[in-house]
């Protein structure tokens, strides 16, 4: 498919969306956001994918709203703004639950929803020189879609801060935070993520899904016995899994398990 706003790479198990709007620093419009939930539908159908790397051309990861997007959003209707950030949130959405693990790498300044999109991937890494900011509160603006992702990824006390004051605030108080995973210096940015990549191809599709899936529905959920009854649930069927079945095998025999051969 030819995307207008994207460009999609697959190679082997790993599939590179980049977004490529450099001259507008990224920043996502009504088509972005169509095209970003499409590709995300349909990258975590495909059988034969084990990764998705989130990208950008440019100097900017992402800014953000585009400016004539916003121009146009300031005519519209309640009802209107509703729909519209309705689609935003089905976009941030597709990213979070897209059953193949997602890895952001963040090559330049993340701001406003850019941050949205970042938070919603599963592995974050970034450029030492990357700057990042929730600038919403200065345009009389909130965080609201992109805060569920954001909160949960750098914590209630960070977000108190910096969706107040809307400070930028560099990638190794990214990092402090927990809001990325790893730092890197320029130069070493691909091969960081490549070495993540590495990492979650290795291992079992089918262990992945399931333990990106559990980290999402046991966190923040109340240790109680329907948490403990479908925890001992989940690794019943997993180990009952064909790739289970075989990933103790292979380690009890020595030998590479079937999904890497």
């Amino acid at each position: 498919m030819n995307w207008q706003t994207l460009d999609v790479k697959i190679e082997g198990k790993l599939a590179t969306v980049t977004l490529n709007r450099p001259e507008v620093r990224n920043a996502f419009n009504e088509t972005t956001i169509a095209e970003i939930t499409q590709v995300f539908g349909e990258l975590g159908r495909d059988e034969n994918l084990r990764a998705i790397v989130l990208a950008a051309n440019g100097p900017a990861f992402c800014a953000g709203a585009d400016l004539n997007w916003m121009k146009k959003m300031a005519g519209y209707t309640h009802e209107e703004n509703r729909a519209d950030a309705a689609q935003l949130a089905e976009m941030l959405r597709a990213i979070y639950a897209c059953p193949k693990p997602v890895v952001a790498k963040i090559q330049g300044d993340c701001y406003a929803g850019g941050m949205g999109l970042a938070a919603a991937c599963d592995i974050s890494v970034a450029s030492e020189t990357v700057n990042f900011c929730l600038s919403e509160v200065k345009l009389g603006l909130i965080p609201a879609t992109i805060s569920p992702y954001v909160i949960k990824a750098m914590g209630e006390n960070a977000a108190r801060r910096y969706f107040l004051t809307a400070e930028r605030f560099s990638a190794q108080e990214a990092h402090r935070i927990g809001f990325v995973h790893a730092v890197a210096a320029a130069d070493a940015l691909d091969a960081t993520v490549a070495e993540i990549v590495k990492a979650l191809v290795s291992n079992s599709p089918h262990a992945v899904k399931e333990a990106k899936r559990l980290v999402q529905d046991v966190a923040g959920a109340p240790l109680c016995a329907e948490l403990i009854a479908d925890t001992a649930l989940r690794i019943a069927d997993i180990r009952s899994s064909d790739e289970g079945r075989e990933g103790v095998r292979s380690f009890l025999e020595k030998r590479k398990p079937g999904w890497l051969e």
